[in-house]
């Protein structure tokens, strides 16, 4: 199961191998915040809550977005953030501004 939380609206899912979380949210109707979508504004950050390890690894621009403090703390890009294989996951959308 994949929960996912925006600004007011919460949704839970099956997750879809391959889809970002980003993808997921807007499909569920979660008020998720983004701009680019390709990375490079770092909107759609968010931080994983449960189910990290079930996500591919970091991209290079979450690295150039985020660093190692906020990866390490399970923030992620939803953008980015690619579900790996399927099992329970949980994000909260929390952008900068």
């Amino acid at each position: 199961m994949l929960t996912l939380k925006g600004r007011t609206i919460e949704s839970s899912m099956e997750p879809r191998v391959g889809a970002t979380l980003l993808e997921l949210a807007l499909g569920a109707g979660v008020d998720w915040q983004f701009n680019c979508s390709r990375g490079t504004c770092a909107r759609c950050r968010c931080l994983v809550t449960e189910g990290g390890e079930l996500l591919e690894e970091s991209t290079d621009a979450e690295w150039d977005r985020l660093g190692p403090e906020e990866l390490d703390a399970g923030y992620r890009l939803g953008c980015q953030a690619r579900v790996e294989t399927a099992g329970t996951i949980a994000a909260v959308n929390r952008t900068y501004f």
